[in-house]
C-alpha cells in the first residue's frame, strides 16, 4: 500500500490539506480569471487558505462518520463569505474544484466515501438558509441581553458592568446572567461577526469586557473555602483551540455548585492536560472544542487519558459548538456524555460523579 494510503481517508485528507489547496486554487484561478481583478495580489493566498479550511472541515466530518458537520460548515461559510463579496457561485466553483483535485490527486481506497461527503456539501449550498437571531425579546432575560450587547458595541464596558450588577440588586441569580446574558451575547456576536455587521477588533473588545466583567463577579459567589470532600474538575480545551469563553463559565458553573475546579482555559498541550488530571486527582475532565477541526484532536486525548494509569478512572464529558451540530457525536469520540451548555454540564455531572452520600 502507498504512503499516502496509509491510515484513514479522513486522517490522510487532514495530512494532505495544505497540497490539496494549492492545486485547487489553480483550477479555481483558471476557471474564474476574474478573481485576480476582484480580490488583488492577496486573493489567491485567500482562496487557498479558505480551500484548506473546506478540506479540514471535510476531513473531520469523514473522520467522524458525521455530515452534518460539514454541511453545517457549508451553511456558515456561505453567510461569512457574502461579506467578502463572494457568491455562493464562487463557492461552488470552489468545492467543485475540490472534488476534481481529491478525484485526481488523493489516492485512498475510502476515496469515494470522501466525495460522497463532498457532494452533501456543495447540494447544500443552494438550500435557503433561515436567519438567525439570538438576541430576541421573547427569550429569558431578552431585553437585558440587547441593552447589555448595545452597550458593549458601543465601547461602553462600564455601563454594562453597571448594568449587570443592578440586575443582581434585583435577585437575578448569576448563573442566569451567565446563561441569557453573556452566552446569548457572546453567541450573537460571533454571528454579527460572520454577517460582517460587526470586525474583528469589535468582537475581540467584547469576549475582552465580558471576561472582565465575569471576573469582577467573582467575589460575588466564589468561596476561599471547599468542602474537604469536594468533588474535583479539570477544565480546558485541546490542541490549540482558543475560544475558551464556554469551558470558562461551565468551570464557574461549578465551582458554583461546590466542586473544586482546576481551569486551564486554551492552547493547552495534551501532556500538560494529563499531568494537571493526575497531579490534581480529578473526579471528572471537561473537554471543549468550538472548531471542528478541532474535534480529532478530542478523541486522540479522551485515548490518551483512558490509556493512562493515572487517569483511565476519570469521566469525561465534552461540548461546544460541534458536539451541539451531532448530539451523537460524543459518543464518537469516546467521552462519557456532552451537555449542550454550563447547567446542563453539572446536571450530567451529578449522574457521573454523584456527590458523597448520593452514592
Amino acid at each position: 500500500m502507498a504512503l499516502q494510503e496509509q491510515g484513514t481517508a479522513g486522517e490522510q485528507l487532514i495530512i494532505q490539506a495544505d497540497r490539496l489547496a494549492e492545486q485547487v486554487t489553480i483550477i479555481q484561478y483558471l476557471k474564474q480569471p476574474d478573481l485576480v481583478h476582484r480580490f488583488g495580489a492577496k486573493g489567491r493566498d485567500r482562496t487557498k487558505q479558505d480551500s484548506m479550511y473546506s478540506l479540514s472541515y471535510l476531513a473531520e466530518s469523514v473522520l467522524l462518520k458525521s455530515p452534518a458537520l460539514f454541511m453545517n460548515y457549508i451553511s456558515w461559510l456561505k453567510l461569512l463569505l457574502r461579506g467578502y463579496r463572494v457568491t455562493e457561485q464562487d463557492l461552488v466553483v470552489n468545492l467543485l474544484a475540490i472534488r476534481s483535485v481529491l478525484l485526481e490527486h488523493f489516492h485512498h481506497q475510502d476515496r469515494q466515501h470522501v466525495i460522497q461527503y463532498l457532494d452533501l456539501g456543495i447540494d447544500y449550498v443552494a438550500q435557503a438558509d433561515a436567519p438567525v437571531c439570538y438576541v430576541t425579546a421573547d427569550a429569558p432575560l431578552g431585553a437585558e441581553a440587547a441593552t447589555y450587547l448595545d452597550q458593549l458595541l458601543h465601547g461602553d464596558r462600564k455601563l454594562a458592568y453597571a448594568g449587570v450588577v443592578d440586575l443582581l440588586a434585583q435577585g437575578i441569580s448569576i448563573k442566569d446572567i451567565y446563561l441569557y446574558i453573556f452566552q446569548t451575547a457572546q453567541y450573537e456576536v460571533g454571528r454579527l461577526w460572520q454577517t460582517g455587521e460587526i470586525n474583528v477588533a469589535q468582537e475581540h473588545y467584547c469576549t475582552a469586557a465580558t471576561q472582565s466583567i465575569m471576573s469582577r463577579l467573582y467575589p460575588q459567589w466564589l468561596s476561599a473555602h471547599h468542602a474537604t470532600q469536594a468533588r474535583r474538575l479539570v477544565s480546558a480545551c485541546v490542541g490549540n483551540e482558543m475560544h475558551e469563553m464556554g469551558i470558562r463559565m461551565l468551570t464557574d458553573f461549578f465551582e458554583m455548585e461546590g466542586w473544586d475546579t482546576y481551569y486551564l482555559g486554551a492552547n493547552v498541550p495534551d501532556r500538560s492536560l494529563l499531568e494537571a488530571i493526575i497531579s490534581y486527582k480529578a473526579d471528572l475532565v471537561a473537554i471543549s472544542v468550538t472548531m471542528t477541526f478541532h474535534v480529532h484532536l478530542v478523541q486522540q486525548f479522551i485515548t490518551t487519558i483512558r490509556s493512562s494509569k493515572g487517569a483511565a478512572h476519570v469521566k469525561i464529558i465534552v461540548g461546544g459548538l460541534p458536539f451541539n451540530i451531532d448530539r451523537e457525536l460524543w459518543k464518537k469520540v469516546g467521552a462519557d456524555g456532552y451537555a449542550p451548555d454550563a447547567d446542563g454540564a453539572t446536571k450530567l455531572a451529578d449522574t457521573l460523579v454523584p456527590a458523597a452520600g448520593q452514592q
